[in-house]
C-alpha cells in the first residue's frame, strides 16, 4: 500500500513587501483602536485589528511610544502631502488635518503635547511635528488671512483639536468643524488625503 501525503504549499515569503503592508495595517489599526479606546489601548487589540501576531507588531516597534509615534509620523506626513499640492487651498489641507483631528486620539494628543500625561519620549517629537503641521498649514494661508498674526495659527489648531472630543469621529468632527467655524474659518471637505 503506497502512502500519499499532502504537501501543503506556503505562500511565498513577500519578505520587504510584506514587511510594508504589516506595517502599514499597524499604523491604520493603531490609529483606529487609539482613537476608540485611548492611547493605553492594549496593543494586542492593535495586533489583531492589523491581522498579524504580537510578534510582528514588536519586530516593527519595540514599544507603545514607537507605535504612537508612527501613528503621529503617518497623520503629518498626510497632512504635508496634502498642502504639496498646488491646486490645494488652505481649507483643503484644514480638511485633512480635521480629519485627523477627529479620528486620532494620538493626533489631539500632539497638539496638546506639552501637558499630555501619554506615553514618554513623545514631547520633543510631538512639538517637532506640530511645527510641520503649521509649515504645512502656512504654504497654503492667504496672506491677510485672520489666522496670520503671530501665532493665531498654532493657536487655533490647538483650539480645535481641544475641541474634537466625543464618544465617536462623528461627534468629534462636528465639534471640530463647529470650532473652526466659531474662529470665522472655511474647512474643506474632511477627509483622508487622497479620500
Amino acid at each position: 500500500m503506497e502512502r500519499t501525503e499532502r504537501v501543503e504549499r506556503r505562500p511565498a515569503n513577500d519578505g520587504p513587501k510584506a514587511a510594508a503592508r504589516n506595517r502599514a495595517a499597524l499604523i491604520t489599526a493603531a490609529r483606529e483602536i487609539f482613537a476608540e479606546q485611548g492611547l493605553d489601548a492594549p496593543l494586542s487589540a492593535v495586533a489583531r485589528s492589523a491581522g498579524v501576531g504580537q510578534g510582528v507588531l514588536y519586530r516593527h516597534f519595540p514599544d507603545r511610544t514607537a507605535v504612537v509615534k508612527a501613528v503621529l509620523e503617518e497623520n503629518v506626513r498626510q497632512v504635508e502631502q496634502a498642502a504639496e499640492l498646488e491646486s490645494t487651498t488652505f481649507a483643503d489641507v484644514l480638511g485633512v488635518l480635521t480629519w485627523h483631528l477627529a479620528g486620532s486620539a494620538a493626533f489631539v494628543g500632539l497638539m496638546h503635547a506639552d501637558g499630555a500625561a501619554g506615553p514618554s519620549g513623545i514631547l520633543a517629537h510631538a512639538l517637532a511635528l506640530s511645527e510641520r503641521v503649521e509649515t504645512a498649514l502656512r504654504r497654503h494661508l492667504p496672506q491677510g488671512h485672520r489666522l496670520d498674526a503671530g501665532e493665531d495659527l498654532a493657536l487655533s489648531v490647538a483650539m480645535v483639536s481641544a475641541a474634537a472630543v466625543g464618544p465617536t469621529r462623528e461627534a468629534r468632527e462636528r465639534r471640530a468643524v463647529a470650532a473652526w467655524r466659531l474662529l470665522g474659518v472655511e474647512v474643506g471637505p474632511v477627509q483622508a488625503f487622497g479620500g
